[in-house]
Formats: C-alpha cells, sequence, structure tokens
C-alpha cells in the first residue's frame, strides 16, 4: 500500500472539503459605497499597523484630491515614532510604555513635525526581505535601560537611538526626488501630499466621560497622550457612513481578539459562539447590542485597542445586514485578498476610536471642537 498517496489524497480532501465550507460561509455582498485605494501590504512581523492603516489612509485621501496613487513609507513614520517613544522613556525614568504599537494621531504628528516620503525612498527594510522588528525593539529598550542606570544621562545618549534605527531601518534621507523634482520630507508633506493635520478629527465614544468633550484615550498605546472627542454611539456610526458617501475614507482603531473576527475568512460578527463557522450554511447573526454593554466590555478590558485598519466601504449581504470593507495590513493571503467585512454591529461593539475628515462631522459637534 502506498501510504504517501493516501496521505496526499486526504490532504487534498481536506483542503476541498475547507475551500467549500469557507465558500458557504461567504454571503453574497452588494457594494453600496467603495473608496479608491492603494494594494494591501503586509507589515510583517511588527506592530506597526497603525502606521499602515494611516499611512494607507491618507493615500486614500490623495487618490479622492489629485485622482491618482501614491506610496508611501510607513517606516518613515514608524522611525520618527520609536525616536519620541525613546525621548520619553527617558525622561520618564524608565515608567512610559515602549513597544512597536502607538495609534494614528501619532501619524498625523509627524506628518506636521517631521513630514513624509514615498515607500521607494525608504522602505525601512534595510537590506531584509520582510518587515520585523523583534531585534529592535529589544535592542532599542535594551540600550535605553542600560542609559538609566547611569546619572546624569549622557549627552551621547541621542546619538545612540539614532545608530540603532539606522542599523535596523536604514539611514533617513535628507534629499530626494520625486517626479522630477528635489524635495526633503517636509516640503513633500507640503507640497505633494498637502495635508491639513487640523482637517482629520480623533473620535470615540464611551460612558465614562461626558459626551462632546475631549479626553486622553486610556489605552497603553496612546503613549503620546493624544485627545479623542467622545460622542454618542449612532453619531459615531453616522459619521462614519457619512464620511464614506462623501468619499472619505475611515481610519480604524479596535479589537480584533473575539472569536467573532474570522481573518481567514475575511469576515468579523459580533458572536463568540464557540462552534466553527466552516461547518455552517451562513454567518452567525450578530448578538443584541448596546452602549452599556459596550462600555462593560471596554472596562473589562475584553475590547482592547489591539489592531488599526483602514474602513474603504460599505456593502449589504442578502439579508440586509450592513458589513464595513476594511483593508488590512496583514498582506493579501488574509481575509478576502487582505480586506476584512466588518458587520455593523461588530463595529459598534469594538471601534475603540476613528479618525474621520472634518466634513463628516455635523456642524453643532463641530462648533464644540471650536475647529
Amino acid at each position: 500500500m502506498n501510504m504517501n498517496k493516501y496521505f496526499v489524497s486526504g490532504v487534498l480532501l481536506l483542503f476541498m472539503l475547507n475551500a467549500w465550507a469557507q465558500e458557504l460561509a461567504i454571503p453574497s455582498l452588494t457594494s453600496r459605497y467603495e473608496i479608491p485605494t492603494t494594494a494591501v501590504k503586509s507589515q510583517g512581523r511588527t506592530g506597526t499597523c497603525w502606521s499602515f492603516s494611516t499611512c494607507s489612509f491618507f493615500e486614500s485621501e490623495y487618490i479622492k484630491n489629485q485622482k491618482e496613487e501614491i506610496d508611501l513609507s510607513e517606516m518613515f513614520i514608524v522611525r520618527h515614532i520609536y525616536l519620541e517613544k525613546a525621548r520619553k522613556y527617558l525622561r520618564l525614568h524608565g515608567t512610559s510604555n515602549f513597544s512597536q504599537g502607538s495609534l494614528a494621531h501619532d501619524v498625523l504628528f509627524v506628518l506636521e513635525n517631521y513630514g513624509a516620503v514615498p515607500e521607494s525612498i525608504y522602505p525601512g527594510l534595510n537590506g531584509k526581505s520582510a518587515h520585523d522588528h523583534s531585534a529592535l525593539e529589544s535592542d532599542l529598550k535594551n540600550y535605553l535601560d542600560s542609559m538609566l542606570q547611569k546619572r546624569p544621562l549622557s549627552s551621547q545618549a541621542a546619538k545612540g537611538i539614532d545608530s540603532i534605527l539606522d542599523h535596523h531601518l536604514g539611514q533617513l534621507p535628507e534629499l530626494f526626488e520625486f517626479k522630477g523634482k528635489l524635495y526633503n520630507p517636509s516640503s513633500f508633506a507640503k507640497e505633494v501630499l498637502q495635508v491639513n493635520v487640523g482637517d482629520y478629527i480623533p473620535l470615540t465614544s464611551f460612558l465614562h466621560h461626558p459626551y462632546y468633550t475631549s479626553f486622553i484615550l486610556e489605552v497603553p498605546d496612546n503613549f503620546s497622550n493624544g485627545s479623542y472627542f467622545n460622542v454618542p454611539l449612532e453619531e459615531l456610526v453616522s459619521i462614519i457612513d457619512r464620511s464614506l458617501e462623501l468619499g472619505h475614507s475611515v481610519e480604524w482603531d479596535g479589537d480584533v481578539s473575539e472569536q467573532g473576527f474570522k481573518s481567514k475568512l475575511g469576515f468579523a460578527v459580533f458572536n463568540n459562539q464557540s462552534e466553527s463557522w466552516e461547518m455552517m450554511p451562513d454567518l452567525p447573526m450578530d448578538l443584541p447590542a448596546d452602549e452599556k454593554l459596550r462600555q462593560e466590555l471596554f472596562d473589562n478590558l475584553e475590547t482592547t485597542d489591539d489592531h488599526l485598519m483602514h474602513i474603504t466601504g460599505i456593502s449589504f449581504s442578502n439579508d440586509g445586514r450592513k458589513f464595513y470593507k476594511t483593508k488590512n495590513s496583514w498582506g493579501v493571503s488574509s481575509g478576502l485578498e487582505g480586506y476584512m467585512y466588518m458587520s455593523e454591529v461588530y463595529l459598534r461593539m469594538k471601534t475603540v476610536s476613528v479618525i474621520v475628515h472634518r466634513s463628516a462631522i455635523p456642524e453643532h459637534i463641530i462648533e464644540q471642537l471650536g475647529r
């Protein structure tokens, strides 16, 4: 008996059954809004989804305004935030959070204070074939901790940080050519991207702070203490929908640790039933959800800001359920060619924050923002 033959046949059968089951679990969707965006990328083995998703968001803004694509360097942004984190870690004597994670508003900070560059100018790989920041994070953390063992702090600390970043990501460009013209990172951001950071508003929705006020979002990756404007959940969802209706995509920060977030299938619903979706003819229905439960899940740490993605559209299933088409940064082999479809209930319950263009926000909110 040829055991290899039967083993291969068995593997093929399992693959075919799994593919058939997955096909059953994927409903037919009709697109309502579809925002043009750039190709799906992979963040590799890094915690830099915040940069990939927000750069993708601004690439879509560029397409909307300039009618052509642009490919921004995520690692140019990441490098500057590593530097900002390192400085804060030293100033706070090693008591601040130092990790690969950050939030979308940190990208706005870099655009305003350091600029931006195309991906072709600064891929941030420095000879590697894929992004992996395990050694970078470890080397930086060990270096910073060693600096803190001495008083006074060495005046050479900053040079050491730059040296580590150069080693892992490559040296930063001072001047570069784009479409036949010479730029530095600041002039590129101002003249090419033309991003007015004041036009992009961070929003959230929680009960532990008053609505229509700003507060520092209490999540570990908010190392820079960014403030978010708090609105009722219904208004938050309405703003997201209006943004997409107006042709502006949405930067999304939320929780993807739920069993209902099925990255292999490309769908997320608010339902943590234990049985495998792959054996069901349809997606499970969402469980009931409201603001009180949303707050409870945040307070008990079931809802965390463990991932950021880029919402680029709205689709409806045959049974009328709304899904948000969401561009991920786990490569095209993840989800549905790199995209996830989040049900409206999942978005309501698991969104931590968003960033939207101010045009999507009702005037009474803009007035209270003072913008």
